[in-house]
């Protein structure tokens, strides 16, 4: 004998599609949904914390370190940056970013620049060397790229590419960014 189902209420394909057509989702669905989000969320922090392993290999025989080439990626975005700034977009402490940019500065990649108006005040800029280096972090790129996404059609690339999107949205919106 099969079990009935409550009359006016019908089967959702899935605990999703149950909650926005107004069916309330089993016990079931609902632990299901929590183990699937759960997983969702540990497999997007192993992809970053991977992808930056490896770049991070890539980055080696170029002589630059994570720190070096976040600072580097960030200000091939935002030149020209006022060093707080820079400190606060990449979270990570005014003096340590103060060590690090005087590393990059040393080795001509980046240059340190009076703000107008206000000569305490610093904005950093790429330097040339700083931009050749930038140009080849993204042919690397380009390359980890390749190879990681390979299997990945067009299609599924630009659905990554917008539920990544819906998903960095939600976050700026939870941080109040």
């Amino acid at each position: 004998m099969s079990a009935r189902k409550p009359p006016g209420r019908r089967a959702a394909s899935s605990p999703r599609t149950a909650e926005k057509s107004g069916v309330q989702p089993s016990a079931a669905d609902r632990a299901a949904r929590e183990h699937d989000d759960i997983r969702l969320g540990f497999l997007i922090h192993d992809v970053s914390r991977m992808r930056r392993t490896a770049y991070d290999q890539l980055m080696k025989p170029l002589g630059v370190t994570r720190a070096q080439w976040w600072v580097l990626a960030h200000l091939s975005r935002h030149d020209g940056m006022m060093q707080t700034e820079l400190a606060d977009a990449l979270e990570v402490g005014k003096a340590s970013l103060g060590s690090l940019i005087e590393r990059l500065a040393e080795a001509g990649f980046v240059e340190r620049r009076e703000a107008p108006g206000d000569r305490r005040a610093k904005r950093v800029h790429l330097a040339k060397p700083g931009h050749l280096l930038v140009q080849q972090m993204a042919q690397a790129e380009i390359s980890l790229n390749d190879r990681i996404l390979g299997a990945l059609s067009v299609a599924d690339r630009g659905t990554m590419i917008r539920t990544l999107s819906v998903i960095k949205r939600a976050l700026s919106r939870q941080l109040g960014a």
